[in-house]
């Protein structure tokens, strides 16, 4: 479908609008389908949403500013292709979730709303110091790098991560860099590559409980590979803090959100966040319930009970939201 937008009342410029779902080809040539998970019959009406789920949409010249650095040197954000709740508010503060890698995903998670297809080997070799350069602009003292899963290349895209960081760390040598990794199909070399780059915090996401991992994860993925991706970083670097997260709202009950919690813990997983997961289109996977901000709460008690050093729990909790917060123990202002 073409619509044309007015640039000035005597010249239109023609754009391509996408439908969620469909396939297109980006502007390196390469084949994805739009928002990760390809058109699909509907089953039934989504849930209408609680009175609590509700944001308020920010703006400004800070917001303004965040956008013309990240697009100025060509950085993808999870912050867009995520379609995060939290992006206006983040942005608004000056920060944003840079995504390494590429807006290409070779998976195809039934929660994200990442394009999908082979980015058949493609890397930016600017990447690296665009990303450092855009850190030092936006004044970040705190910085979460995360990054599509890149299955197309040998080392899963670990080496260009970790020269990531450290062309970040060298640029800005008083930044803390939180890494949330793919889970390079387990191989335990490649998770010691990021770990070994400059980190202060490796996070790899279990992003939900054992029984809903398939379906809700790509089948490349699994619950085990992740416990095991971060048990492996926490023994190889003690002092490299780690760090998970979980959807609530899938379908998971009480029971398997405390096993989950058991089986991180011996993972030697120091934080632990939560957040409601909100269906990006109608193609991705429903939700099953909305969980109420005093059920997070509890969630919150119940995992600093069994001995984490931080556990984020709140309805738009993301992994990397207001990361730079966590160490204050104090759910992110968030309680």
């Amino acid at each position: 479908m073409h619509e044309f937008m007015s640039e000035s009342q005597d010249k239109l410029i023609p754009t391509v609008q996408i439908a969620s779902g469909e396939k297109f080809v980006n502007d390196r040539g390469i084949t994805a389908i739009k928002d990760g998970i390809k058109t699909q019959a509907r089953d039934g009406a989504r849930l209408a949403k609680p009175d609590w789920l509700r944001i308020r949409a920010r703006g400004g010249a800070t917001y303004e500013r965040v956008k013309g650095i990240v697009h100025e040197h060509r950085l993808a954000t999870v912050c867009e292709e995520a379609k995060c709740p939290n992006m206006s508010e983040c942005w608004s503060a000056g920060t944003a979730t840079i995504m390494l890698m590429g807006d290409v995903c070779t998976r195809a998670c039934r929660f994200c709303a990442v394009n999908t297809g082979n980015p058949r080997g493609w890397l930016d070799p600017e990447e690296p110091g665009n990303t450092a350069r855009s850190v030092q602009l936006m004044g970040l003292k705190y910085v979460v790098l995360t990054s599509v899963n890149r299955d197309d290349l040998p080392d899963g895209g670990a080496g260009h991560y970790a020269e990531c960081v450290r062309t970040v760390k060298a640029t800005n040598p008083e930044t803390a860099v939180e890494a949330l990794t793919p889970d390079f199909l387990g191989k335990l070399e490649d998770v010691e590559t990021v770990v070994d780059s400059g980190i202060e915090v490796f996070a790899q996401n279990v992003e939900t409980v054992r029984r809903l991992t398939h379906p809700v994860r790509d089948p490349r993925a699994g619950y085990r590979q992740t416990l095991d991706v971060l048990a492996h970083a926490k023994q190889y670097r003690p002092d490299v803090l780690t760090k998970t997260s979980l959807m609530l709202g899938l379908g998971e009950t009480d029971d398997e959100i405390l096993e989950a919690m058991d089986d991180l813990r011996r993972a030697n997983v120091d934080i632990l966040t939560f957040g409601q997961y909100l269906q990006p289109t109608a193609n991705h996977y429903p939700i099953d319930r909305y969980v109420s901000p005093e059920e997070f709460e509890t969630y919150r008690e119940w995992g600093l009970e069994k001995g984490f050093m931080e556990v984020v729990s709140g309805v738009f909790v993301r992994s990397s939201y207001r990361a730079e917060q966590v160490l204050q123990k104090n759910n992110v202002g968030l309680s």
